[in-house]
């Protein structure tokens, strides 16, 4: 057999999806792939209804229907306050994993490089790596999460290209604040670099933190490729709509790349999900509201149990410490958790380039019944452990 590609010779498989497949095996409660147990929308549903016997079923626009873009363009500007063009400046993607790897291949030549902050989303060294770029790891330092800005500029020095900000972050639910975007703002502008914004939690922010769109900061508009899906915010994780937002320019070679990589997102579900887009402003307030007592009912659980924790100010994950557990191996420690006290939870260890492993991280994008049957198998850790 002829030599297969070395691009893939560090991969592994999604240690998430991996808890998942052994959670599954074993009948735990899923703490792990953070997707929710409750349903979209109803308004969604009921299009998604008329759509499975009125379509459109054959092949939308290849960079997304007219009315999803046009929809999406509304709701993004309401947000943002920017002028976005449907037709120069959205491409529709099949979710937000395909949005980021579009992202990157529109930016990025091989041996380039870009800078992630660690801990970091698996997704983001792969898709570096597939674009045949290289990784350069900022540290995010615990219990704020903040960065040293000497760390930051020195990837740059270094010649990253592009920085991936997932705001707010998976795994540990950090909202970057403005002057912290600012000071990264000043290096993209000094270095002459893009950022690649993961702006998937962008309606879950815990008061009293605030998201702000790095697209909004002075003279960033034209360096920020702006990547998002519609997964976390309507509950469809499974429809995989994702979208990128970029200048024309840019956005030209993401529909090169999105047309060539995918060729177009389900066009059944582009309708059903544009009457989501659509929503006004007390959705979005309402999400917040529940997922403010997910994780407030969550988090008083934990606290009960005694188990230390790092506080989310944004999206659906908390960062558990089981450094009293003394266990070598994190990994070990989740599939252990599984298999004894029936939760599922991911190895820290998978989100840092740093050498640690001291760290679980569960999500709570559950219905509060099932958050409390997880928190009642999570009683009975120490008699495991």
């Amino acid at each position: 057999m002829a030599k297969l590609s070395t691009r893939l010779d560090g991969f592994e498989e999604s240690v998430i999806r991996k808890m998942t497949r052994i959670s599954n095996k074993y009948n735990a409660i899923n703490l792990a792939q953070g997707f929710p147990d409750f349903d979209p929308p109803k308004e969604i549903l009921d299009e998604l209804a008329r759509a499975a016997y009125e379509g459109p079923h054959q092949y939308s626009i290849t960079w997304g229907a007219k009315d999803f873009r046009e929809a999406l363009a509304e709701k993004q500007e309401k947000f943002t306050g920017l002028k976005i063009n449907p037709e120069e400046n959205i491409v529709i993607t099949c979710g937000g994993t395909e949005a980021m790897m579009t992202a990157m291949m529109s930016v990025c030549e091989i041996g380039d490089k870009v800078a992630i902050f660690s801990p970091f989303y698996e997704n983001y060294g792969a898709d570096t790596i597939l674009c045949g770029a290289d990784p350069i790891y900022i540290p995010l330092n615990p219990p704020n999460f903040n960065f040293d800005i000497k760390a930051l500029e020195d990837a740059f020095i270094q010649g990253a290209k592009a920085l991936v900000l997932c705001n707010p972050s998976n795994p540990v639910g950090k909202v970057f604040t403005k002057e912290e975007l600012l000071d990264i703002a000043a290096l993209v502008e000094k270095y002459d670099a893009f950022v690649i914004t993961d702006d998937v939690y962008e309606h879950i922010v815990y008061e009293p933190h605030k998201h702000i769109y790095f697209a909004t900061l002075p003279g960033m508009l034209e360096r920020t490729i702006s990547c998002g899906s519609l997964s976390k915010t309507y509950s469809i994780t499974g429809w995989r709509l994702g979208y990128v937002i970029a200048p024309k320019e840019v956005l030209d070679n993401c529909k090169k790349v999105h047309d060539f990589l995918t060729v177009g997102a389900a066009a059944p579900l582009q309708r059903a999900a544009t009457v989501g887009l659509k929503f006004g402003k007390e959705y979005y307030e309402e999400l917040t509201k529940a997922y403010t007592k997910k994780r407030d009912f969550f988090l008083n659980g934990l606290d009960s149990i005694g188990l230390k924790y790092f506080k989310p100010e944004g999206a659906y994950y908390v960062m558990v410490d089981i450094e009293e557990f003394g266990m070598a191996s994190d990994v070990e420690f989740a599939e252990k958790l599984i298999k004894t006290v029936g939760v599922a939870g991911v190895p820290g260890s998978s989100f840092f380039k740093e050498d640690v492993n001291t760290y679980i991280r569960f999500h709570f994008a559950k219905k509060e019944s099932t958050l409390e049957a997880a928190l009642n198998r999570l009683q009975n850790i120490r008699k495991f452990f």
